[in-house]
């Protein structure tokens, strides 16, 4: 029996329907769970209120993860080098260095092409006026991090204004703007004048907060302190939410580091750390530096980490951003973060 011939007006209902579950196909492939977890973001344009990422990027994961079946990058890099000869000394050409890191990202984002990065990492560095370094911390960084395998981002976290600078405040507006850009499970705060002397010294998260600037040659090469956590630290996302992030009303020079090695310790955790020998670090000196004068209430503030531990950090949290810039080789984000 001869099929009965469809109407024009029919044939068109039906094609638009298809249409219609093919669209409903393939956006369910591009936001299928596997798709995400397994893939990283392309360097994406934030939208202000709005923390998800760019349709550009969900569809540059579909289709690598479509072209390339990746493994889990090995537990132990392949080209680490191991101890290192740090020295600043060299003029540093921003030109020659973005050539040497052709595969960075807009913004100072990097993930290894050939393999799964095992931990999403946010590099934060609290800033002002200290150009001369950052070129430096640059020059060396990012081959270390790309040596160790991460799925990394860099964000400068600049002061606006000259008020008393505060590291502490800066630290987590860091976490909170690198938070809206990118799923980030590890949070590595660091010091721009500090630079790791062997790649072993792994810029990544463990099971405990982990003190990465174990040995630094302005002391010797030894620790000041047991509970010294300064200079470079890094926590996990569940470890730094757990201890409310940084405190806020430490301004000026000193004690903001310790007050958080407390929290960490009244959190019922312990700093982890290299050996000696492996944490050896270089310190870029500088002069004293203006609105950065030590802290006098550091000590009275320290007094009380127990009763503002709740109060005072992540929760309390307030600033206002005023540019959020895409360098070649880092994010610079210039906040407002009040007075004293």
């Amino acid at each position: 029996m001869a099929g009965v011939p469809l109407s024009s007006s029919t044939f068109r209902k039906v094609c638009i329907l298809i249409m219609v579950l093919g669209a409903i196909q393939l956006l369910y492939i591009l936001y299928h769970e596997e798709t995400w977890s397994i893939l990283p973001f392309l360097n994406s344009t934030r939208v202000p209120g709005n923390s998800s990422t760019t349709s550009e990027t969900v569809i540059h994961r579909a289709i690598v993860s479509t072209e390339k079946n990746l493994e889990i990058c090995p537990e132990t890099p392949p080209h680490l080098v191991g101890p290192m000869n740090i020295n600043f000394t060299h003029p540093i050409q921003l030109e020659i260095m973005q050539k040497d890191n052709s595969e960075v990202v807009e913004g100072g984002r990097w993930w290894p092409r050939d393999c799964i990065a095992r931990q999403k990492v946010a590099v934060i560095i609290p800033f002002r006026h200290r150009e001369f370094h950052l070129k430096y911390w640059l020059y060396y960084l990012h081959p270390i991090l790309q040596r160790q395998q991460l799925d990394y981002g860099i964000y400068v976290i600049n002061q606006y204004g000259e008020t008393t600078f505060n590291r502490g405040k800066l630290m987590n507006v860091g976490y909170a703007e690198a938070r809206k850009q990118y799923d980030y499970g590890c949070f590595v705060f660091s010091d721009v004048d500090i630079i790791p002397m062997d790649d072993r010294n792994f810029y990544k998260c463990y099971s405990q907060p982990r003190h990465l600037s174990v040995a630094i040659d302005k002391f010797g090469f030894r620790l000041p302190y047991m509970q010294i956590f300064g200079g470079v630290t890094a926590l996990s996302l569940e470890q730094f939410t757990k201890i409310n992030g940084y405190p806020n009303n430490y301004w000026g020079w000193g004690g903001e580091d310790d007050d958080v090695s407390q929290r960490v310790s009244m959190r019922g955790m312990s700093i982890s750390r290299p050996d000696g020998q492996t944490g050896r670090c270089r310190m870029i000196k500088h002069h004293s530096e203006a609105h950065n004068e030590p802290n006098p209430k550091r000590f009275d503030n320290l007094r009380l980490t127990g009763q503002t531990i709740n109060s005072d950090g992540l929760s309390s949290l307030q600033y206002r951003v005023i540019s959020v810039e895409k360098n070649p080789l880092y994010t610079n984000v210039t906040v407002d973060i009040g007075s004293p």
